[in-house]
């Protein structure tokens, strides 16, 4: 047989789009010819693949090679494309029988000697074939990652020469097993670390129970960084899917991540907008799609560039980031909830009551105007952090542990989860109508707030959300007075 079709996975953004390698070997002077929108990555695989080939025992043909990579209008990138034309080559030369690879999908980057490299985007890759009924074939080192997928055969080789015998039929690969996660967390924060700050305690569980984002205020050292730290630790545990959705992510970025583990990315203050929303040439994840699911903590808010944090506005109503290109647009999901750390000024003791700060008037509203107005706005949660006096830190009275408070926001998640289907900081304006009744008093005092806090409509909805929160971590299944009272406290002190 002179032709061949094998079936392989490209990336592009968090999908995985079918690739049809064609292989053509006909009568001419020895020739490989690769087309269909390659870029340098696919064009070297030629001699890649030419060595593997000849190290493993086969022979390449002196004929002239056409390979296709369909659709032609797709860009190729990358080296998993070594092992597909690796074995389109064997089977359109007769090396290999044909018709042995309709079931199969390969992915892999090839070695000299014919060894198997790992490549990026497994996990991506394998949910794809899953959803086609196809069996994946990739490098061992990658085994591990596309075995999270349930009832999905995985088979991992090694060698070439390894993937051409069980194809043959002459040494067959075992299929890869789903691994075993241990669903015991264990966190490295813990609540029992923060010493007095019951306020700030107390938002945080807020902001746990219904995904909303928060800003702590204060001076240095009173503890705003190891509050934030401890957020993962009372969040509820991820679903199968979202863990899924998470490793995904991570697949593509290669960065390492633990399965079953929200992420916490805390970027420094000198990013840029593109590593933190994501872009580039070929768009890559940013910190807040590596944050999905999890956290993008901002420490020294307004160290950060104005115009970088300008980009976190859309996605924090959205929870994706589109990236725009010439030929395509990309859309990463993120889901991520923000929590942001900052001084009052420069020297960082404003307000405070040892008179310390020797910062003037307009030092600290310049300082405080580095971040806009548009963006205070979608922080639910404003939170001061004051200093702590030395009886508060000698004090051994225990506290609430990170399990204790764990388990009072997965009863607020799960009544969140029966009555709407997800996080209360993802209802709509018409869905707070529903869930977020208020009584006459409660009307009166909301209305009150509104004229003298001269909140906007979307902070109005943001302060409903987070009663709404309060309420189901009282087990209320209405908003009484109480709750709104306090939702109010925590925009009473925005900068």
């Amino acid at each position: 047989m002179s032709f061949a079709k094998i079936y392989t996975r490209g990336l592009l953004g968090l999908h995985a789009p079918l690739i049809e390698v064609e292989v053509h070997v006909s009568q001419g002077l020895p020739s490989l010819t690769i087309v269909g929108l390659a870029e340098a990555a696919v064009r070297e695989s030629k001699d890649r693949v030419r060595s593997a080939i000849i190290n493993s025992g086969f022979q390449f043909p002196t004929k002239r090679l056409t390979i296709n990579l369909a659709p032609a209008d797709l860009p190729k990138d990358g080296s998993r494309l070594d092992l597909p034309i690796a074995l389109g080559i064997l089977i359109a030369s007769g090396q290999l029988p044909d018709n042995i690879t309709d079931n199969f999908e390969f992915i892999g980057e090839l070695a000299l000697d014919g060894h198997l490299r790992p490549v990026t985007g497994t996990l991506t890759i394998a949910m794809a074939c899953q959803l086609a009924k196809h069996q994946l074939l990739l490098p061992q080192d990658n085994a591990e990652e596309a075995a999270q997928l349930p009832e999905f055969k995985v088979f991992a080789a090694s060698h070439l020469k390894q993937v051409c015998d069980h194809l043959a039929n002459t040494h067959k690969i075992k299929a890869t097993l789903e691994p075993k996660v241990n669903a015991q967390k264990n966190y490295k924060f813990d609540l029992v670390d923060v010493k007095g700050q019951l306020r700030p305690r107390r938002a945080l569980e807020i902001a746990a129970a219904g995904g909303h984002s928060i800003l702590f205020k204060g001076p240095p050292g009173t503890g705003k960084t190891l509050l934030a730290s401890r957020l993962p630790s009372i969040l509820p545990p991820l679903t199968a899917q979202e863990n899924l959705e998470v490793a995904s992510i991570y697949s593509i970025a290669n960065t390492q991540h633990s399965f079953g583990q929200r992420p916490f990315r805390a970027p420094h203050h000198t990013a840029s907008a593109i590593a933190l929303v994501g872009g580039g040439s070929h768009p890559k994840p940013g910190e807040i799609t590596l944050a999905h699911f999890g956290i993008l903590f901002l420490d020294e808010l307004p160290e950060f560039d104005r115009k970088v944090l300008e980009v976190l506005r859309q996605p924090l109503e959205s929870k994706e980031i589109v990236i725009s290109r010439a030929s395509r647009q990309i859309a990463f999901p993120a889901n991520f909830q923000l929590v942001a750390a900052m001084n009052p000024c420069p020297c960082g003791y404003a307000f405070n009551q040892d008179n310390r700060c020797q910062c003037t008037a307009e030092a600290i509203k310049r300082y405080q105007n580095r971040i806009s107005g548009p963006l205070l706005d979608r922080i639910d949660l404003h939170i001061d952090v004051p200093p702590l006096k030395a009886q508060e830190l000698q004090d051994t009275k225990p506290v609430e542990t990170s399990e204790t408070v764990r388990e009072r926001v997965i009863q607020a998640y799960q009544l969140q989860m029966q009555r709407q289907g997800y996080l209360n900081q993802g209802l709509t304006p018409q869905q707070l109508e529903v869930h977020a009744l208020l009584d006459q008093t409660s009307t009166k005092m909301i209305t009150l707030a509104q004229q003298r806090l001269n909140l906007s409509a979307r902070a109005y909805h943001r302060v409903l959300r987070v009663a709404r929160t309060i309420a189901d971590l009282a087990q209320s299944h209405e908003i009484q007075s109480m709750h709104l009272s306090e939702a109010l406290s925590y925009r009473s002190n925005e900068t």
